[in-house]
């Protein structure tokens, strides 16, 4: 990736892996996206084709039963992706980086072994389970418990606005609880809950403002049962992994978030060819083509903002920070980039069968969803020692 920074050109693996997708997004998802938002349907036959290209085991070893890439290639197809639809491409981001990375991060092999070829294979979807109403980013606000009672933990509390919680595929949700108190606070942990699994209920879908053809739930567990080897990783460290998990996936956001935005100059600009106003093609007036302009440059800023913390994480070097960043530049890129190509557009902006409306619906989620914008310069304040 720091040779891209340099040079503008990827590996060629990289390259034929960002063309696979980009054709892909174009032939299969866009074709579809109008119709899956306005009826707020899940996308299953272009899930299927994530799972069919192998995207979903993108950065997992080829030993379970993933591709043996890596996290920046994940991120390479959620940006080619989100140009054309955000709800696919959170589909795969939430898939990868919240449902099965913390069984690959924390995972025992046998966890590993048991869950992560289906999830790996696009089969099967997991969730992750932290956001409560009155607990996210704040942990101490964490009141689901769970009690350990012989070889199974009892489980009951309820989880809110849960990615991949509720599909016909989704085999498990890896949830936060309270398993005890360590030095006088809550002590966290994260237990794997199979959604067969009696008390278990993902609760009826949002009626969302965007990501219409995106999963998401509140969730309730009454009396869930589970073995008590489903622990996922050490007790009372929950949180903490899943922080970790996050700073991840903050990567994979700015990802998606730089499609979106790189997409709204994409539409921008040909509508903006195409489109005439008083005899001449609007994109020839220097207020439409600055504002473009101004559009790519974000779109750029994002895309090299990402990159780089994706190039310290796979270095293994410090990349919270980085990842703060990019997080927080890609997102208001993409929400800016959405309000300018609306713009562009006049009332065929306004119109939800255009891809520039449900971008302009759809990226103000980026903004909060994973930490929201005021988070993210938290991190970085922090990292700076203020």
């Amino acid at each position: 990736m720091t040779d891209y920074l340099s040079t503008g050109q990827l590996p060629e693996d990289y390259r034929d892996l960002k063309n696979t997708v980009a054709d892909f997004a174009q032939t299969v998802v866009a074709p579809v996206a109008a119709e899956h938002d306005a009826n707020h349907t899940f996308p299953y036959e272009v899930v299927a084709g994530m799972a069919d290209l192998g995207l979903f085991g993108l950065p997992f070893p080829e030993e379970y039963g993933g591709q043996g890439g890596d996290y920046f290639a994940l991120c390479l197809a959620l940006e080619e992706l989100g140009k054309v639809d955000q709800s696919v491409a959170i589909t795969l981001e939430a898939g990868v980086s919240l449902g099965a990375m913390p069984i690959y991060r924390f995972g025992t092999e046998e966890q590993k072994q048991k869950w992560l070829p289906q999830l790996a294979a696009g089969r099967a979807l997991g969730a992750f389970g932290l956001t409560e109403p009155g607990a996210g980013s704040d942990a101490g606000g964490t009141k689901t418990t769970a009690k350990l009672d012989g070889d199974q933990w009892i489980i009951n509390g309820s989880k809110q606005f849960i990615t991949n919680s509720g599909t016909d595929i989704t085999e498990i949700v890896t949830v936060t609880a309270v398993t005890g108190e360590r030095d006088g606070k809550k002590e966290i942990s994260t237990i794997v809950v199979p959604t067969d699994t009696p008390g278990f209920v993902a609760e009826p879908a949002y009626n969302k403002v965007g990501w219409n053809a995106s999963d998401t739930h509140p969730l309730s567990f009454t009396d869930v049962r589970v073995p008590a080897e489903n622990l996922l990783g050490e007790r009372g460290r929950g949180y903490a992994n899943f922080l970790r998990i996050l700073d991840e996936g903050r990567i994979a956001i700015a990802a998606l978030s730089t499609g979106a935005a790189q997409g709204c100059v994409d539409e921008s600009v040909k509508y903006a060819k195409e489109r005439e106003a008083f005899g001449r093609p609007i994109g020839r007036n220097q207020a439409i083509a600055f504002k473009i302009a101004r559009m790519e440059a974000r779109a750029h800023a994002a895309r090299a903002a990402y990159y780089d913390a994706a190039a310290l994480m796979l270095a293994g070097k410090p990349f919270k920070k980085q990842a703060a960043i990019a997080k927080l530049v890609a997102s208001e890129a993409a929400m800016d980039n959405a309000r300018d190509a609306t713009q562009i557009h006049g009332g065929y902006g306004f119109m939800n069968e255009y891809a520039v409306a449900r971008h302009y619906r759809d990226s103000k989620i980026l903004e909060i969803g994973e930490g929201t914008t005021e988070v993210q310069l938290m991190l970085v304040a922090r990292e700076l020692g203020l």
